[in-house]
């Protein structure tokens, strides 16, 4: 058993320096609303999940993810953009844990540990954009260096 496990970690290992990106992952595909995504930090992917897409569009839904820490996060920042045919048309920043104020659960989570939460996500969004569209997500923490990078496509062809 020790066996297999070595091989499985060096054939992973090799994978790793060989690939030049991380691969797709699927988010949720549904009839109408597909969400997939691609991690942009090229020495980490992490893992996301929801339960139904559908319940994206009722405000508050399900998520999972997981990670191991590269760096420590003291404070932590989010910068968003939605760029549609290769432009930027929207962006969004904000402070998710700093000095007095935090908003997450693994604020103050230090190098090397993993972050893992399951529960619910509200977006504070009335409805997803409809059309085919990308939002890049960068988190950055206190020395600028970053935490998690991806890029999420969207395809929305909800009515709503």
């Amino acid at each position: 058993m020790k066996t297999s496990n070595a091989l499985l970690f060096i054939l992973v290992l090799l994978y790793i320096s060989a690939s030049t990106e991380w691969p797709t992952h699927t988010v949720c595909k549904e009839d109408n609303l597909e969400i997939y995504y691609k991690s942009c930090d090229p020495q980490q992917d992490f893992a996301l999940s929801i339960d139904h897409c559908s319940d994206i569009a009722t405000h508050t839904f399900n998520i999972r993810a997981a990670m191991v820490l590269r760096h420590s996060i003291e404070e932590l920042y989010v910068k968003m953009d939605m760029i549609i045919n290769g432009k930027t048309v929207l962006t969004y920043s904000e402070t998710l844990c700093g000095p007095g104020h935090s908003k997450l659960i693994f604020c103050g989570k230090k190098k090397g540990e993993h972050l893992y939460y399951e529960g619910p996500v509200t977006l504070g969004i009335k409805e997803i954009p409809q059309g085919d569209y990308t939002l890049s997500a960068k988190l950055t923490n206190q020395d600028h260096v970053t935490v998690g990078c991806a890029d999420f496509t969207v395809k929305n062809y909800l009515d709503y």
